[in-house]
């Protein structure tokens, strides 16, 4: 997954396209903010997806010090890149 993340007032907090890499990550692990386990679901590769998260959904009351407020919502911009399937 490639992404921008931003607050809403568009301050860049994060992104991947910056680091060269797309963030690996399995979906509705927990390896990520809710709001993308919620928001990222039934993608196709090659789809761009706007989410707009809660604070609920992302890093509530506490935010992420000296990055992201208490509080605060989040608007990524997103790419599927790849799937990998992982079957056991």
């Amino acid at each position: 997954m490639h992404y921008k993340g931003s607050l809403t007032d568009g301050t860049e907090f994060d992104q991947s396209y910056k680091r060269g890499s797309p963030l690996p990550f399995q979906l509705g692990a927990g390896q990520v903010i809710a709001g993308w386990d919620q928001g990222l679901l039934d993608m196709k590769i090659g789809e761009k997806r706007t989410l707009t998260i809660p604070s609920d959904l992302a890093y509530g009351d506490q935010g992420f010090p000296g990055v992201i407020p208490p509080g605060a919502t989040l608007v990524f911009e997103t790419e599927l890149v790849s799937i990998n399937s992982h079957k056991e």
